[in-house]
């Protein structure tokens, strides 16, 4: 098993799917009456999150703590980070408080990768920037093997915002390791030039939503980033919502058994209406309680839990 976890680019096939194959193994203890395993008992897992997070903060916290692990939440407000310490100082002192893992969330591209070489423990990216998101990838792999039974083979359409959306390049990494097809659909200025090539071989991009929807076995709807937005990329909302948004007209276009996803949260009514949010088709509550069995694999795997 590696050691940190930075971008999907570091699974291959065979680690995926162990992680994917665990999680569903840890699924079984969120039915017990004590959800709870005594598999990381002694160590010390650190959420350090310098940007705002619900799901994710909260989703690691759960994970650690069902596997028995003593958790601490680190916030930026109220730290000496407010008061100008560097990323640096701040690991060295979780380094010296015995951190045997930081799940690190971060608004700078690549900070994950710094924090790496300053601690001893492991590191797991929860998103940085608009880079990666690689656990989120995984809980989004799981749901679907979940909901479909395989990922070899499907045709997985990524709708939206791909220029700022770190979701977006885990899935797209991920999937095409793991055998699905991955199609990048969005307004052009939102899809990076060339992005498909740079990260998937198989990848591709299409600009008309309509058309991709009736070959698609997954349709994954992302969040329009506005806070990360200093230009205008579209018109206006109602224009995106109208040629991108996800309506009930749109959801039944494609094939039966198809399922639409979305890593929130939602801008409902501009990517996807409550309709199709709401619709049983919809996986995006199973997204997150499959969030937490997936970072239980993730921490177990990566602290040696199997070796304990």
């Amino acid at each position: 098993m590696i050691r940190h976890l930075l971008s999907s680019a570091d699974l291959d096939a065979g680690t995926a799917l162990q992680i994917l194959d665990t999680a569903a193994e840890m699924a079984t203890v969120a039915g017990r009456e004590v959800k709870k395993l005594p598999a990381l008992r002694g160590r010390t897992v650190v959420n350090l999150f310098y940007e705002d997070s619900t799901r994710t903060r909260i989703s690691f916290e759960a994970a650690a703590k069902r596997l028995s692990a003593d958790v601490i939440n680190f916030s930026v407000k109220g730290s000496s980070v407010a008061k100008g310490e560097s990323l640096k100082d701040t690991a060295l002192t979780l380094q010296a408080m015995g951190a045997d893992a930081v799940v690190v969330r971060h608004p700078a591209s690549g900070a994950p990768y710094q924090l790496a070489d300053w601690v001893d423990g492991s590191v797991v990216n929860a998103g940085d920037g608009t880079h990666e998101h690689p656990t989120q990838a995984l809980l989004d792999a799981y749901t679907m093997r979940s909901r479909l039974g395989r990922l070899a083979g499907l045709s997985v359409a990524v709708v939206g915002d791909v220029l700022h959306s770190r979701v977006a390049r885990s899935n797209v990494l991920l999937l095409s390791t793991l055998g699905a097809k991955v199609t990048l659909v969005g307004p052009p200025p939102l899809i990076p030039v060339d992005i498909a090539a740079a990260l998937a071989p198989g990848a591709t991009v299409c600009y008309d939503l309509d058309s991709v929807l009736p070959q698609s076995d997954v349709v994954m709807m992302l969040r329009v980033q506005r806070e990360r937005m200093n230009d205008s990329y579209f018109p206006s909302a109602r224009e995106y919502a109208r040629r991108y948004g996800l309506d009930g007209s749109r959801m039944r276009r494609l094939p039966e058994h198809a399922i639409v996803m979305h890593p929130g949260p939602m801008n409902r009514g501009m990517e996807i209406t409550s309709e199709v949010a709401d619709s049983p088709r919809s996986t995006i509550v199973e997204q997150v309680a499959n969030g937490v069995s997936v970072r239980m694999a993730v921490l177990y795997l990566l602290l040696g839990g199997n070796n304990r």
